[in-house]
């Protein structure tokens, strides 16, 4: 018996190295993979509010004054965060999913060619034209008025505001799209295939999870309410869409942005809550929140949840011109890890 222990110990120890350690793809499970990209993401994160902090303190100093002559700097600030928001999540997949998860970068949705382009130029005209579609139908019906044009903030450039916003939204589409749809969605679609699951299920489970996710996400923004958060989740599959039928963030990330400048900047609407101090068409909500979102913005609203349901329509209708054809996105759940090629 004596001689079996060792055997019995190697088993046993192998069986618990197997809880963790997926030999046949040499990697962590999903469960530990997400565990050190949470670790991944708070060091990170603390890394750069660090940094804003001292850059903040510079600012209320004075010390910035000299760099950016004739900036609103608070403006400068809101660029600076939100590009350094977007350098972290991307520094964080950049870890995380090359070194835990042993995917190439280009498979979290960054296949960049001509037809990624086109993809985005299509969300991005997508996004524009169905917050158009809200303000024309609000204002036709007297839920919306326009109180003024060209609208800023007392002491902000209007100019100064219109280009700062357009890289704030930029950087974050790119922020919310790696983070929730690229980097968290291809996870849990490739890690809930066990069983009899189907990776168009994963998938399927995945897109509802992460939206739940976006939903939370903004759950504490100004105004929010539980319609909002609801709604907002249901945006999260609007976005999730695109990433869905492609396998790519060029839809995602043209419509989010396009999205929320157009809701935001040209039409003056609150995002999600938060209004940007600037507008080129300065709006105010006279109909009920029912249909317009009230405080929170259309999103909340019937109006917005309309567009999103159009939105999903015309993203598959683009995707089947494009392609010939409509389905899931089989890279989406089963991408090529970096090992298999050695």
């Amino acid at each position: 018996m004596s001689s079996d222990r060792p055997t019995s110990l190697a088993r046993l120890l192998d069986r618990v190295v197997r809880l963790g350690w997926n030999h046949t793809e040499r990697r962590l499970r999903l469960p530990f993979r997400l565990v050190l990209a949470l670790v991944v993401a708070v060091l990170v994160s603390r890394v750069v509010s660090v940094g804003i902090g001292l850059l903040t303190d510079n600012y209320r100093g004075g010390v910035l004054a000299g760099a950016f002559p004739g900036a609103d700097l608070g403006t400068v600030l809101r660029v600076v965060s939100s590009l350094s928001a977007a350098l972290g999540i991307a520094v964080i997949v950049a870890v995380a999913g090359v070194a835990l998860d042993r995917r190439r970068l280009p498979d979290f949705g960054f296949h960049v060619d001509r037809s990624w382009w086109a993809d985005c130029a299509f969300g991005t005209a997508l996004g524009v034209a169905l917050m158009a579609g809200i303000f024309l139908v609000g204002y036709a019906a007297g839920w919306f008025r326009v109180v003024g044009t060209a609208f800023a903030e007392p002491g902000f450039s209007f100019l100064g505001l219109v280009a700062g916003y357009l890289v704030v939204f930029a950087a974050v589409s790119l922020t919310e799209e790696l983070m929730v749809r690229g980097y968290l969605l291809t996870n849990l679609a490739e890690g809930l295939r066990v069983g009899p699951v189907t990776g168009r299920v994963a998938l399927g489970l995945a897109v509802l999870c992460t939206s739940g996710l976006f939903g939370w996400l903004h759950a504490g923004n100004p105004n929010a309410t539980l319609v909002s958060t609801a709604t907002i989740a249901l945006a999260g599959i609007f976005l999730a869409a695109g990433y869905a039928l492609t396998g790519e963030l060029a839809v995602p990330l043209g419509l989010h942005f396009s999205w929320n400048y157009a809701q935001g900047v040209l039409f003056g609407f609150p995002v999600s809550g938060l209004r940007v101090g600037v507008a080129l068409v300065r709006t105010r909500e006279t109909g009920p929140d029912l249909v317009t979102g009230g405080r929170f913005g259309p999103e909340a609203g019937l109006l917005g949840v309309v567009a999103i349901l159009l939105g999903i329509a015309a993203i598959a209708g683009w995707v089947r011109l494009r392609s010939g054809d409509l389905g899931l996105a089989e890279a989406v759940w089963t991408p090529e890890l970096r090992w298999r090629e050695r």
